[in-house]
């Protein structure tokens, strides 16, 4: 099996990530390109399209945030092979200080924890939450690999990180206090992971045709029924992401991000119907490790688990009860 690392540099490279780092899109097109690249690797892998929309994350914050020389650094970094992501999960009981050029603590759910080069962390400093941008072979983690024990997205490498006096550089803050959580990029970038969710979806479509195909039984008009639901079911999650990209440059606000909120519910919803249809066209066979479609159900399913669902759904009701959203073609 490819190692992790070679698979996530060759897709910044493929996206042509390492000669120009992804920066904020500009306009519609920009973006929709950006998505189609997330939405595709989603369907090659999500762990995968996990870390690579995590490296698209934290090299647009750093760009969107850093001096000019700190920018400049970061895109050599990337043209020489870095790799980033961003890790803002406290730890319950270990929450990270940054304070007279040491960190002390730690972070949870770091996906990417001994695959990354840099990983773009949030810590507690005596003027608020700042951003540090880590080069990690200077400031190597402890990471703890026992605790990431899930049924899917293992090959994520999420796991918990710590640093314990570990020497940093003033040059490794990156922006002002509280720019991590800045308003639309915050909420807004969710988008991000739902082109990759999206993704996930159309393999599961993918798999189950092939496999109904190679066995000879797409024929079978139950089986062709459950093509045509899990294909629609495809196709509206890639509409949902597509819609609000389309949409993300002629409104703002809170409209903008109620519909980001929306997509994500949608998609998440659309998820959860093609794992339960996928399993029913393949059978047993799908649940064999050596299926393709193995990897892809409890991935999925793992990776639908963002968190905070119903507060993105009390956004999006109170949007519509302000007239922010209303359905239309």
């Amino acid at each position: 099996m490819i190692a992790m690392e070679a698979l996530l540099r060759a897709a910044i490279a493929e996206a042509g990530w390492a000669a120009a780092p992804a920066p904020d899109p500009v306009s519609s097109d920009a973006y929709l390109t950006l998505l189609r690249t997330l939405h595709a690797t989603g369907g090659r892998a999500l762990p995968l399209g996990r870390l690579l929309e995590g490296h698209v994350d934290a090299v647009q914050i750093v760009l969107r945030y850093s001096t000019p020389p700190q920018a400049a650094r970061l895109r050599a970094a990337v043209a020489q092979g870095a790799m980033l992501g961003v890790w803002n999960a406290a730890l319950s009981d270990e929450p990270l200080v940054a304070d007279e050029g040491r960190l002390n603590g730690g972070k949870s759910y770091a996906s990417g924890a001994g695959v990354l080069t840099h990983a773009l962390v949030s810590a507690d400093t005596p003027h608020g939450s700042r951003l540090l941008l880590l080069d990690l072979t200077r400031t190597p983690p402890a990471i703890d690999r026992d605790w990431w024990r899930t049924t899917g997205m293992a090959r994520s490498e999420t796991h918990q990180v710590r640093w314990y006096d570990a020497p940093f550089d003033d040059d490794d803050l990156i922006g002002a206090p509280g720019d991590y959580a800045r308003e639309p990029w915050f909420s807004g970038g969710a988008l991000r992971f739902v082109a990759v969710h999206a993704g996930g979806i159309a393999a599961l479509f993918d798999h189950a045709r092939d496999h109904l195909l190679a066995t000879g039984r797409a024929g079978d008009p139950f089986q062709a029924a459950r093509l045509a639901d899990l294909f629609a079911l495809a196709d509206a999650a890639a509409g949902a992401v597509r819609h609000v990209a389309w949409r993300w440059y002629e409104e703002e606000g809170e409209v903008r991000l109620a519909r980001v909120a929306s997509a994500r519910l949608a998609v998440a919803d659309l998820g959860e119907r093609a794992i339960a249809l996928a399993q029913a066209a393949v059978g047993l066979q799908g649940h064999f490790l050596s299926h393709p479609l193995a990897t892809t159900l409890t991935d999925l399913a793992v990776y639908l688990r963002q968190p905070a669902p119903d507060a993105q759904r009390l956004r999006v009701g109170r949007a519509v009860a302000d007239g922010l959203l209303t359905p239309a073609l």
